[in-house]
């Protein structure tokens, strides 16, 4: 048997996956019953993980198209763990308008849907899945803390 910390961490980042996967198996469907935005993006996602689900959606627009593209520009490799750490309590999906291609050593993967792991006192975690589902966590160094404000959770 885990002990419970670790099986409470595994049960969290299975959630997370799963709706990372939904959210990628299911592409044109927003996972809320919100519509998209007037820009025709699909919106912004943010997810509890003690909640265990979606709890809020923002319209998709440019600001947030600016701040993905600054953080898979300051991208700086793969990240060392597998899962995400227990600290990270929210996971924010940003849909893009055009699939951004992370290229990190030999590696080169092509997404249009960036997952990000919010984690108190420790730096954020950028999830991406490439075409056949793979998911990638990739450590960036690019600040969130516009975004954060913006998105309005956590309450700042």
């Amino acid at each position: 048997m885990f002990p419970k910390r670790i099986t409470a961490l595994l049960i969290a980042f299975c959630s997370l996956l799963l709706y990372a996967q939904m959210a990628v198996a299911s592409p044109n469907v927003p996972l809320q019953s919100e519509p998209t935005t007037e820009t025709g993006l699909k919106p912004v996602q943010v997810f509890d993980v003690a909640a265990g689900k979606v709890i809020k959606t923002i319209p998709n627009d440019a600001q947030f198209q600016s701040l993905a593209a600054e953080w898979t520009s300051s991208i700086t490799g793969l990240a060392p763990q597998i899962t995400s750490d227990p600290s990270c309590s929210y996971v924010y999906r940003v849909p893009l308008e055009k699939a951004v291609t992370i290229k990190v050593n030999d590696l080169s993967v092509a997404s249009d849907d960036l997952f990000v792991f919010y984690c108190k006192d420790k730096p954020p975690l950028l999830l991406v899945f490439d075409d056949q589902r793979r998911p990638y966590l990739f450590l960036f160094k690019a600040d969130i803390a516009p975004f954060i404000k913006k998105v309005g959770v956590p309450a700042v």
